[in-house]
């Protein structure tokens, strides 16, 4: 690639960053924020699954509506829009102006997606497509890295309002760049809407979104809560729970290497053992707590085999989808993906509320291990035989 391809898709990871870190600093700020509006973690949990919610909701008539947008122009309206609800965040006074403001930002999070990995691909060679990917993922453990633990390091320390407000002006910092270094992507034209029951009957990408939204549901179901967990059940100090969630975040650049090194040369064979790592490190959370460096240890391999996951995904729905397609495809696999997200939150919230929060990893596991029933019974089988033929 180019000195200037490296630039573009450095600005385009930078987005990534902070649309992650955003997407999950409530997570880490969630004690504060039940605190501060005198509520539950379960009930200042509605944060996460609202969200969620409206993307899964979202995402496809949104994408749609914009399909004939230049790519370019709708990500900078995309990012100045998110740094605005980022801004209105910070001076939320009640918590219904906070659930507000992030339904905004859920708004902007439904486009996002839906077009900054298009339009990563479409900037570089062919053959560095699966490169451009991991970039982009690569953002989003950063993010779990640095902005989701420095965030509830500034939350802590100066209160969980300045690390929204801190997330906006990064957004502002951004948008400037992108609007300077990015290249006209032009659309390849609108959706319209008598092709979307095609696309939904492709039998190997309904296989592909079922998938996505069992793994999702399955992860969720424990890592919405992992803050709490580690403090309850674990029983580590604010400063481990801070580094737990960085080397969490961390392995999701293992996880993007690993991508890039083997799924090009095995990619059904490397899903099998990511999927199966899921489901495995849900099963020994609780056993894990025990000890804290198994959680620790635990944590990052879940982190990893998440990360390598999610963009595995992301490549075999660009792949199989028409060309005409690929920003709907994946704004139709982020919906589904954060309706995964909002079912696994309830979900846990439940086993919380009505079992214990210790039980939150076993829930999830069952539900990845029948996720990885049907890869194997049911989708492996389809992407075979469409490589076979």
């Amino acid at each position: 690639m180019t000195f200037r391809n490296w630039g573009q898709l450095i600005g385009l990871t930078c987005a990534a960053f902070i649309f992650n870190t955003s997407e999950f600093i409530p997570i880490g700020l969630l004690t504060d924020i039940a605190q501060d509006f005198d509520m539950t973690e379960a009930h200042a949990g509605t944060l996460i699954s609202v969200y969620a919610w409206v993307v899964m909701l979202l995402s496809l008539p949104l994408m749609i509506l914009v399909s004939k947008w230049e790519m370019r122009r709708l990500l900078l309206w995309v990012i100045l829009l998110f740094g605005v609800c980022q801004v209105l965040s910070s001076l939320s006074e009640g918590f219904g102006m906070l659930m507000l403001s992030r339904i905004g930002v859920a708004c902007t999070h439904a486009i996002f997606w839906s077009i900054v990995s298009p339009i990563a691909v479409r900037l570089v060679p062919e053959r560095c497509r699966p490169l451009a990917l991991s970039l982009i993922v690569t953002g989003t453990s950063v993010a779990m890295i640095f902005g989701l633990p420095l965030g509830r390091v500034i939350g802590l320390q100066i209160g969980w309002r300045m690390t929204f407000l801190c997330v906006g002006i990064f957004a502002f910092a951004t948008f400037a760049y992108l609007a300077f270094s990015l290249p006209k992507v032009p659309s390849r034209g609108g959706f319209p809407l008598h092709k979307l029951p095609t696309l939904l009957k492709n039998p190997v990408l309904a296989g592909l979104y079922i998938l996505s939204f069992a793994i999702a549901t399955a992860y969720y179901t424990g890592y919405s809560y992992i803050e709490p967990f580690l403090k309850q059940v674990a029983h580590l100090t604010d400063s481990r729970i801070t580094m737990t969630l960085m080397i969490f975040g961390g392995m999701g650049i293992i996880g993007s290497m690993a991508f890039s090194k083997f799924y090009p040369k095995a990619p059904y064979r490397f899903l099998t053992t990511i999927i199966l790592c899921v489901a495995g490190c849900l099963g020994l959370l609780q056993v894990a707590s025990n000890s804290s460096s198994g959680v620790i240890l635990l944590c990052a391999v879940w982190g990893m085999a998440m990360t390598a996951f999610n963009v595995s995904l992301q490549a075999e729905v660009i792949n199989k989808s028409p060309l005409d397609a690929t920003s709907v495809s994946m704004s139709i696999f982020s919906g589904i993906f954060n309706l995964g997200i909002a079912i696994g939150t309830s979900i846990g919230g439940a086993v919380c509320t009505y079992l214990s929060i210790a039980e939150i990893g076993y829930a999830g596991a069952a539900i990845a291990f029948a996720a990885f029933l049907y890869w194997d019974r049911v989708v492996l089988r389809k992407l075979k035989k469409v490589h076979r033929t």
